[in-house]
């Protein structure tokens, strides 16, 4: 009688609110036998750390539809796999221009009526300095509030606009560039989402504009504090590349950013982004 041997996920805490290690090889991830533990894992977890993957692209395409999908990148004709870099010679100005934004705390496609359910970036080109991607767990963050401030808050609604997460970088724009990023248009979201699990986080970030019924000075202290809470310890996490790394990330509870590196370096990321299936609500 032969035997059955059973693939088991492997991974280890980060820390205690937020990221894990994934230590299975390649072959095991790439078999799709871990896909839901691995989902799993991400939804509770924030994020997970894949050391030392080197991922091809097509590999690392092939695991992202094992996980349930591989949305269309942006700005990529048909294409599933993005650039991550400031580099003339890899984007159009607009892009570079758009990519500027990701150094600020922010949440992938608040434009989108559903969102992608997260992204997975593996290391190609390490930058001279800087660059770490850090993330924070805002259903981590939300769990901790005082029933008081989720009482408050719960209920809120909250303005985005690509327009407002341009400034972070551009605060002098010409008016082709508002009108540009202007024409990206709105939408209204929840401050807190409440999941289809049961589950709630907080939708923050840089395109956030004004908490509906608030004026624009309650407005942030309301959007500020949230954000300063939720990306604080114990809820953050810094991940410094080596080659080869690649980390993913639950864009519907998690905030990113870019810690700032040399443009000019030539750091380059590769990113799938995993197929939304839940609209904001």
């Amino acid at each position: 009688m032969n035997a059955v041997t059973i693939t088991r996920l492997k991974s280890e805490e980060i820390k205690p609110k937020i990221g894990s290690r994934v230590l299975n090889s390649k072959e095991e991830l790439l078999s799709g036998e871990l896909s839901a533990e691995i989902n799993e894992l991400l939804e509770q977890r924030g994020v997970l750390v894949f050391k030392q993957l080197h991922l091809t692209e097509e590999e690392q395409v092939k695991f992202t539809n094992l996980l349930g999908g591989n949305a269309t990148e942006i700005g990529v004709d048909g294409g599933a796999i993005f650039s991550i870099s400031l580099d003339a010679g890899e984007h159009h100005k607009s892009v570079i221009e758009y990519l500027k934004g990701s150094l600020f705390w922010h949440v992938d496609g608040t434009m989108n009526p559903v969102p992608v359910r997260g992204s997975i970036l593996t290391s190609k080109v390490l930058p001279t300095w800087g660059g770490n991607t850090e993330f924070s767990n805002c259903y981590a963050a939300y769990d901790d509030l005082s029933q008081e401030t989720k009482d408050q808050i719960d209920d809120l609604r909250v303005v985005h606009a690509m327009w407002v997460s341009q400034l972070y970088h551009t605060p002098e724009p010409s008016m082709e560039q508002l009108n540009d990023w202007m024409s990206k248009g709105t939408q209204e979201l929840p401050l807190v989402w409440h999941h289809s699990t049961g589950r709630k986080s907080l939708v923050l970030g840089n395109t956030a504009r004004n908490v509906v019924g608030k004026d624009y000075e309650e407005s942030a202290r309301i959007l500020h504090g949230l954000r300063e809470f939720a990306t604080s310890e114990p809820y953050h996490y810094a991940h410094e590349w080596e080659v080869g790394d690649s980390v993913m990330w639950d864009n519907t509870g998690t905030l990113h950013r870019a810690m700032p590196y040399d443009p000019d370096c030539g750091r380059l990321l590769k990113r799938t982004i995993l197929l939304g299936d839940e609209p904001f609500s």
